[in-house]
């Protein structure tokens, strides 16, 4: 299933290279909003951390708008730059809502943590230690909520819920799938974050969200079966011939296929 999942999230990135440009640009200037037109305008302290909140907050609302554009592409269809309005409006709530929960949660770790390692002892140690991994569970989770969604619709409590069914029934794909998006950010390092970028990154979650729905489709219809024996090459046989069979001269030489 993973190598279904890195071949299609690859692939569906590289055919839509010009889509993820456009949305990864717009990640561009609302993060650089915040980052460069305090210092660049000389703006007081307050005004400065008021526009960086406002700048990450918009951030949030774009990377839910770019997995709601996304979603079209997983599903072997397109996005157009004229469709991106609909899907900030759609993405609005979820992404404050997941920048809010993100927020929330790095407050806690960064006050709670040394606050309770502060006081030592068995006690202090076990709180600190039910925040770290609350916090750990909590990202690997919210891999899943705006994905969830874009494709099934619902609201907070219905698709938080959801998010963390998704990790601990999956949680070896989960974690698989955090350094999966690690290792994609860090590349985007030397591409400027044009590519594959937070919009890449966006794509990627909407493919491994699509794959892995298979799975309950399946149990769904076959509630006696053992969980631990899901058939990933029968489930996942139409996307792969739909991907199809494709090779490194087929990328940059299409034509001579």
């Amino acid at each position: 299933m993973i190598g279904s999942f890195i071949k299609k999230a690859f692939f569906d990135g590289w055919d839509h290279l010009f889509s993820l440009i456009l949305l990864n640009l717009g990640f561009i200037v609302v993060l650089s909003i915040g980052a460069v037109l305090p210092g660049s305008l000389g703006l007081p302290a307050w005004a400065g951390i008021a526009l960086g909140a406002l700048s990450l907050a918009a951030g949030a609302v774009w990377w839910s708008a770019s997995v709601f554009a996304m979603k079209d592409v997983a599903d072997f269809g397109s996005f157009h730059a004229r469709d991106i309005w609909p899907h900030v409006k759609a993405g609005l709530a979820p992404g404050l809502q997941v920048g809010a929960l993100l927020a929330a949660g790095w407050f806690v770790v960064s006050v709670g943590l040394p606050f309770y390692l502060s006081i030592g002892g068995i006690l202090g140690a076990l709180a600190a230690g039910v925040i770290f991994w609350f916090s750990v569970v909590l990202l690997l989770a919210l891999q899943y909520y705006i994905p969830l969604r874009a494709r099934l619709g619902g609201g907070l409590k219905k698709n938080l819920r959801k998010s963390f069914v998704m990790f601990f029934d999956n949680p070896g794909f989960s974690i698989f799938l955090f350094f999966y998006s690690v290792i994609l950010l860090a590349i985007s390092i030397f591409l400027a974050f044009l590519l594959p970028g937070f919009a890449g990154l966006a794509l990627a979650q909407d493919v491994a969200l699509r794959l892995r729905l298979y799975k309950y489709d399946w149990l769904e219809a076959n509630p006696d079966a053992n969980r631990r024996a899901v058939p990933w090459d029968e489930l996942l046989a139409e996307d792969r011939e739909l991907v199809g069979k494709r090779t490194l001269k087929g990328m940059f030489f299409p034509w001579k296929e």
